[in-house]
């Protein structure tokens, strides 16, 4: 039987346990999937693998957007859809059945997305992520506020785009939304689709900088050249904006820690 949705894990194999537990939610899904983890070939990682149901192949060794482009390549025929999820996250219950069953509802739609809890290391519940059509509609002029883990893409439409942009390391998501988008609709749906673990200490100001410059340059290459000159100009409330906001987020988790500890 031919599945109805590719979904690309993309590891290294470091965090083992939730490796496990992400694999573990996709299949719990209650729908036809072709698990491909992308990794360094290793035995107990092909063991853990193939115990969840799941295909391993090999890391070709140019980044998490090659190993993604390395998953989307290796699609079986005919599969309609596609999702990624990084290697600590997880996928509600139901969520790949609410988004095949939204992509088959609409012809029109190049992809969806839907709300996105963000957890601790230990799951627990620390943000709320409620974006909704708005952050699609916002999306190409300011910041991203579409949740990755959990959205679901047209399979066909993302082979012919050429997958992701190799050349981008942070912001690769973005690039490929934004390409989605002049290719067909984007789908908000008003449900949980996903966990996002957010790891307290991982985003540095050097990184959240590297981030914001790499997205604007994003946006910038899919902009008018008038376009471009008056966002340069007007996109540091995005930015201040967006830090706001993971600001609240690493002090939450840092409140969540301490309660918890």
């Amino acid at each position: 039987m031919t599945p109805r949705v590719l979904m690309v894990v993309p590891t290294l194999g470091r965090r083992p346990e939730h490796l496990r537990l992400c694999l573990a939610s996709i299949a719990a899904q209650e729908v036809e999937t072709d698990l491909v983890v992308v990794a360094p070939v290793a035995p107990d990682l092909e063991h853990l693998v193939r115990s969840s149901g799941g295909r391993l192949v090999a890391d070709p060794g140019r980044g998490m957007s090659g190993a993604l482009n390395a998953g989307f390549e290796a699609a079986l025929p005919g599969t309609p859809y596609v999702g990624w999820l990084g290697d600590d996250d997880l996928l509600s219950d139901g969520s790949l059945a609410a988004t095949t069953a939204a992509l088959d509802a609409d012809p029109g739609a190049s992809m969806v997305y839907g709300w996105c809890d963000y957890v601790d290391d230990a799951g627990q519940v620390i943000f709320l992520n409620r974006a909704g059509a708005l952050a699609g509609r916002i999306l190409p002029f300011a910041p991203n506020l579409v949740p990755q883990p959990g959205s679901l893409m047209r399979l066909p439409y993302v082979q012919e785009l050429g997958g992701v942009d190799e050349e981008l390391t942070l912001s690769m998501d973005l690039d490929l939304f934004l390409r989605l988008r002049r290719r067909g609709r984007l789908v908000a749906l008003p449900q949980t689709l996903a966990c996002f673990r957010w790891h307290v200490d991982s985003t540095t100001v050097g990184s959240e900088r590297a981030s914001a410059e790499e997205a604007d340059h994003v946006r910038m290459r899919y902009m008018s050249a008038p376009a471009a000159a008056l966002y340069r100009l007007g996109r540091w409330p995005g930015r201040w904006a967006l830090r706001l906001v993971k600001w609240r987020v690493r002090r939450q988790a840092r409140r969540v820690g301490v309660s918890a500890s």
